[in-house]
Order: structure tokens, then sequence, then C-alpha cells
């Protein structure tokens, strides 16, 4: 095999050594990363799939470092301590968990502040951590890059919004193009003269100036950051919105817009408490309101979605290979899974094998999910059969899982809920079941009874297990056993297979192939 022999160690970045040295690798070392941002100080843990990083450990200081920084010049007093303690404390977390080095960046705070380097001296002399501090051309493409890490090959704009930037990316086939930066921070929002009114103007006026530089941008807009996901979570709660998943969570201009009114409407500590959204963030909110009420405006985006990955998720998405970057991260993401949770290891394929002529004209991307489900269909096994299917369920719709919209986290739990349970009425989940059109959920039941049948013929990973052929014209299920099965085969497994047979309004026919 011949594999592109590594760049020379001064292009790893801020990791300052390589992530990827294998290129056909399916996991990743586990690895600390420290965003310093004018908001919050917040460390991630990666571990899992190469290509679908998950979170292992995740925790947010709010420092508040860029405030006053528009007035002062400086980093705030009391968010320097802060962040110092901050640091402090993820250093002694990450030695517990025997990390190499923590890899830090920080962002417009520090790089904008006069007294910005004497923080990073502060911080290497008290801790001996090191902080790469990036401008912001570099922290809108690591931003374009951490969404291109969850979407692969999407399209549209990025706008990750900081405490003291905003940033915009263009992203088009698995590329980033274009990016600008920009003061529209809530931070330094507050702190622009003439209320409201000079606010808005100021906005205004500087997003007038992005989109000359950008050009039409009316693809999607991908939103990056904590004041996004804040007013993304107002929008679920003012619709009843039933899945609290904020990656790949979807709104229309005009959900925006109702939701700005909402916002302008609302007693925001109340609607702190009814959200979840800590008073730090909430009190930015109606800053960024302003922003992004302003933003689609002028861009005119096709539709809105939120993305959990940003500047983090991007330093790691740099340093893959592209036959890593190839990867469908939702199915590294399950066959990691698989290998470390399931009680056979490797019969996930195998399933999926006996499965497939079941969906043979269904689209590609539904056919990934069928994939995607066999995986998984063992892998919490360890749960108490009472609650195995709800536990399936709530893990495939709440997991940190890359590249998968709401509708699909629905299909994938219901089709892992069937693999263990006939009906899925009667669920504490059934107010989600209607994110999903009533052909997915029909084939998701079929999925999930197809998987519950196979599963009874689980012997070893590379088994021949027989094969399903579905004739829909004449409605016609056939199974063929081989004969060495045949003991298999008894009264539980052909009430499963009459199950299936039943979800497809189908007859049965089975053959027991003997040499």
């Amino acid at each position: 095999m011949n594999v592109t022999p590594p760049p020379a160690a001064t292009d790893w970045g801020p990791f300052g050594r390589p992530l990827f040295e294998d290129p056909d690798t399916r996991a990743l070392s586990r690895v600390g990363v420290v965003d310093v941002g004018s908001n919050s100080v917040r460390l991630v843990v990666f571990d899992g799939a190469a290509r679908s990083p998950a979170y292992f450990y995740n925790e947010k200081i709010m420092c508040a470092l860029g405030a006053g920084l528009s007035e002062t010049g400086t980093l705030s007093p009391e968010g320097r301590i802060r962040a110092l303690n901050a640091l402090r404390r993820f250093q002694h977390l990450a030695k517990g968990m025997r990390l190499p080095p923590l890899t830090i960046v920080a962002t417009a705070a520090v790089r904008d502040a006069s007294d910005g380097p004497d923080f990073c001296d502060e911080v290497l002399r008290e801790t001996g951590l090191k902080i790469h501090v990036i401008d912001g051309a570099e922290e809108a493409r690591l931003s374009a890059q951490g969404v291109l890490l969850g979407w692969p090959g999407s399209y549209g704009l990025v706008c990750d919004i900081g405490g003291s930037s905003m940033e915009l990316a263009e992203i088009q086939d698995g590329e980033v193009g274009k990016r600008v930066t920009s003061s529209l921070g809530p931070l330094k929002l507050r702190d622009v003269k003439g209320g409201r009114k000079g606010r808005k103007a100021h906005i205004k006026e500087v997003i007038a100036g992005l989109r000359e530089e950008m050009g039409p941008q009316k693809d999607r807009l991908f939103l990056v950051g904590g004041s996004w996901r804040a007013i993304a979570r107002i929008d679920m709660h003012r619709r009843g919105y039933p899945l609290k998943v904020l990656h790949e969570y979807r709104m229309t201009a005009k959900d925006v817009r109702d939701t700005i009114k909402f916002i302008e409407k609302a007693d925001l500590d109340r609607l702190r408490g009814e959200t979840g959204t800590s008073s730090s963030r909430m009190s930015l909110v109606p800053f960024a309101a302003d922003v992004l009420a302003r933003l689609i405006r002028t861009f005119k985006p096709k539709d809105i979605a939120v993305s959990s990955y940003g500047i983090r998720e991007g330093l790691l998405y740099e340093q893959m290979p592209q036959r890593i970057r190839d990867l469908d991260p939702l199915i590294e993401a399950c066959r990691v899974a698989e290998a470390k949770e399931s009680r056979l290891p490797g019969f996930g394929a195998t399933l999926h094998d006996f499965v497939k002529p079941l969906f043979r004209t269904t689209p590609p991307a539904r056919r990934r999910l069928v994939e995607a489900a066999c995986l998984l269909h063992d892998v919490s096994w360890r749960a108490h059969p009472d609650y195995r299917a709800e536990v399936c369920f709530e893990n495939a719709t709440r997991a940190n899982l890359g590249g998968l919209k709401h509708s699909e986290r629905v299909f994938l739990g219901l089709a892992l809920l069937h693999r263990y349970r006939n009906k899925r009425q009667g669920t504490s989940f059934e107010n989600l079941y209607d994110l999903l059109d009533e052909r997915g959920r029909h084939e998701a039941e079929v999925l999930g009874k197809a998987m519950r049948f196979g599963a009874m013929l689980m012997v070893t990973q590379d088994s021949d297990i027989g094969t399903l052929n579905w004739q829909p014209r004449k409605r016609v299920l056939h199974l063929t056993l081989p004969a060495r099965l045949e003991p298999l085969y008894g009264e539980v497994a052909e009430s499963r297979l009459r199950s299936l047979a039943n979800a497809l309004e189908a007859d049965v026919s089975v053959k027991i192939a003997r040499r």
C-alpha cells in the first residue's frame, strides 16, 4: 500500500503533532482542544470514530474575556482571572485523563486586545500551556471546516458568531471558499452608541459591506456559535418542537422573524428558565437577534441550519487525510460503536446484506440509514429487556451523530425500536414520530422487524445466514435458509418472520437449502 508521507512537523498547526498517522485508521486517539473565546472558554475531549469524533468530555466556563473590549481596548480583568482559572482546571482534568498536551486556540478577544500577548504569556508562565491566537480569516476557515466535518459535501454560507466577532465563509463541494471577519459580536455590539436604533444602523452598514465582499449567498445558511444556538433553542420553545437536539435543527426565514418578535416581547428572565439558557448567554441574545435578522434580510438564504460543530471540529478536519474525509461520518460512528459495544462485532455487515433485498428501490439517503441501523442493532443489549426498545430510540435520536437530519434520527430510532418491539405505540416518544412521514415510519418498521428476525440467526459475523427475496408486485417474501441453520428456525423465529411479512402485507415462502 502506498501511503503519502506526512508533511513536516511544522505543518501540524496548533496540535504540533499528527492525529491521523495511518490514513486507514477508523478510531481517533483521545485528544483535548480548548477554545478561548470572547465569551466562554471550553474544553472538548474528542474520542471515537476518526471521521465522526464524539465528545468524550465537554465543559464550558463563561468568562467574558471580551467584555468592555471596545471601550478599554483590553481584556476584562475579571475575565482574565476566570479564564486563567478555567485553563488551570482543564489542564488538571487533562492530566487525570492522561491526555496528550492540550491544544489551545484563542479568537477575537485575545487577538484584538492590547494585552492579549501579555495574557498568553501569563497562561504559559502559570500553567505551561501555549495559546495559539488565530486571525479572523483563519477562524472563519476552521469554523467552515467544522461544518464540513458534520455535513460532507455541503454548500452554503457558514456564519460563526462569537462574543467579539462574526465570521462568514462559503463552502462548496467540500471546500472552503471566500471568507471574511467582522466586529459584529454581541459583546462589542453592547458598546455601540445610539441605543438599539444606532446599533441596528451599524449592523446594517457592516453586513452590507460583508455582502459586497462575499457576493450572492442564497444557498443554506449554517449557524455556528452559542448565541445562534440560544436563538434556535428559543425557536424550538416557541414552536413546541419535540426533539431538543440543536445540531441540524432547521429554520426558515419566517421562523427566525417570528422568533425574533417573540424574543422582543418576552420576559428574558422567564424565557431563560423555560429554555435552560444561562443568564450570561441570554443577555447577549437580543444583540445577536438583531444581527441574524439583518443577515437573513441581506443574504436571503433558502433555509437555515444550526451546526454544533465549529472551530474545534475544524481543527480535527484540518488534519484528516482525504481518504478519511471521504468516509461517511454516520457509518463510521456506527462501526466504532458496534466494535466497542455489540456482542458479536462484525455481524452488522452480515445483517445488512441479509435485509438489503427489502430496500432495493429505496433512495441512497435512506439506504445509508439501513446500514447504520444494522451496525447499531445490538449495541444496546446491556439495557434491561423491558426498556431496551426505548433505550435504542433515545440513543439514536439524541446521540452525538453527524450527517443526520432530525427526520433521519427518528427513522433510525424507530427501526431500532422495532428491532426489539413489534409495536411502537405506548412509548414516551410518540410525540416525535410525526417528524417522519408515514412512508418513512412504515419503512422503519419493516427494517426493524427484518433485523429482529435476522438477529435470531446471529451465529458468527461472517456466516451465511440465508437470503431474503422480496417480490413487491406479487406480495411474496421468500426466505432461503442453509440446512445447517434449520435448528435456529424455531417458533420464535417463525413468529418474527410472520410479523415482518405482515408489515409488508405479504405471504411467506420458506425454503431450506439442502445439499
